[in-house]
């Protein structure tokens, strides 16, 4: 037995006699004495409510009840001050009573409470007299209720917090088959398209020109390759369950792509006979992974939808590293929406989950002069300011001679 179940036990044998003790100790003192003595013993018990309140209950009912029709005492006094505080112990009897209805079943709640009110009221229709019987018995019921009241209020305020952990859990759960639904579409969406031109090129050359055939069935391969690689490490990120790959054997998860990796995207969509030409302007410098894993599928996606519905072999990237804000336009000069076009299907929508996600904006429909437009906006997080004390007098006012052309733009 633990030192907590010793000390709550302990505690209840303790209440028992201190009980005994009030009755047979302190014969002569008032009623109001004994309830007002019985009503702090009973604090005795409250490791006791915490293992097992109905057996709680029973002990301090019993002790209640003890004090109560006990021996009277034999001092002269007033008939309506001894009874003015001799139902005191049953306060801490209706104590237990919340408890009991916030944390057990419905079935044990109400036995508890018709229980202890049958007893409350039947010692206080016994030992109570004249103008005080009336005032007892309001008293017994009205705290018995608001006992009863405060327990159920305390019960519906824990169930609402289990379904709003339960609905927060769900919530993410949602969130996160929806994120691992984009980045499976975008990864494979790419590459498949990408193999597809590549096999249609191939069959169309492979008799006519058999080394055009072996550089598509090149390119087949190692998209297939990169493909496969994405997958594997998609896989090993959903099952992996320890935080500390090395220790359980397991090869550290690759980096997710960045826009570090635009030059190699722009190669594989070479290959499949679009070209790409890639635009980067401003402060170009490491932004926090998910901005960078974003604004790479978003220019994966566009490129793809290239491939399969512009029907041009040209397109142009532009990478704008703004100092709030990071922009990232796609355009080309093809064939723009059409019936079965991108913006019938999933890829936009992933786009703008994407965006959303992140609080910017997106921008995508057909080109007045042809061709079709994917802009998106991420912002960027502000970087922490340097107090101004802890920079020189040059450092310091620099930023301030700096704003002017940053606020007119």
């Amino acid at each position: 037995m633990t030192r907590t179940n010793l000390t709550a036990w302990g505690g209840g044998l303790l209440y028992v006699l201190a009980v005994g003790l009030l009755i047979g100790g302190a014969p002569r003192a008032s009623g109001a004495v004994h309830g007002f003595v019985a009503l702090l013993v009973a604090s005795l018990l409250i490791g006791v409510v915490r293992r097992a309140p109905i057996l709680a209950l029973v002990l301090v009912l019993l002790g209640s009840t003890a004090v109560v029709a006990g021996p009277p005492s034999s001092a002269p006094v007033d008939l309506s001050a001894s009874y003015q505080g001799q139902f005191l112990p049953f306060l801490a009897v209706d104590l237990v009573l919340g408890f009991i209805v916030a944390s057990r079943a419905r079935r044990a709640s109400i036995v508890a409470v018709s229980a202890s009110l049958f007893v409350q009221l039947l010692l206080v229709g016994g030992f109570a007299h004249g103008d005080g019987l009336t005032a007892n018995l309001v008293i017994a019921v009205l705290a018995v209720a608001a006992a009863c009241t405060a327990g159920l209020l305390v019960r519906e305020r824990r169930e609402h917090a289990v379904a709003l952990r339960a609905q927060e859990v769900s919530e993410a759960v949602v969130a996160e088959r929806l994120r691992i639904a984009r980045e499976l579409h975008d990864m494979v969406a790419h590459s498949i398209g990408i193999i597809a031109i590549q096999a249609g090129v191939g069959g169309r050359v492979i008799r006519t020109q058999p080394d055009e055939a072996q550089e598509a069935l090149r390119a087949i391969e190692a998209t297939s390759r990169d493909t496969l690689a994405g997958l594997r490490r998609t896989l090993m990120a959903l099952r992996q369950s320890d935080p500390d790959a090395e220790v359980s054997g397991r090869a550290p998860l690759a980096p997710s792509p960045g826009l570090a990796d635009l030059d190699r995207l722009a190669a594989a969509t070479a290959d499949a006979g679009v070209s790409v030409d890639v635009h980067r302007s401003g402060e170009q410098r490491q932004l926090p992974a998910d901005i960078e894993l974003s604004a790479y599928r978003i220019v994966q996606e566009a490129l793809t939808n290239v491939v399969r519905h512009a029907g041009t072999g040209r397109c142009r990237v532009a990478i704008d590293y703004g100092h709030r804000e990071l922009s990232v336009e796609i355009v080309d000069d093809g064939r723009g929406a059409t019936e079965h076009g991108p913006a019938h299907g999933f890829g936009i929508v992933g786009m703008r989950e994407r965006v959303a996600l992140l609080h910017g904006r997106l921008t995508t429909g057909p080109r007045p002069e042809g061709g079709f437009r994917v802009a998106a906006t991420l912002p960027l997080p502000v970087p922490a300011a340097v107090p101004v004390e802890a920079r020189g007098p040059v450092e310091a006012r620099g930023p301030v001679e700096a704003r002017g052309p940053v606020e007119a733009r």
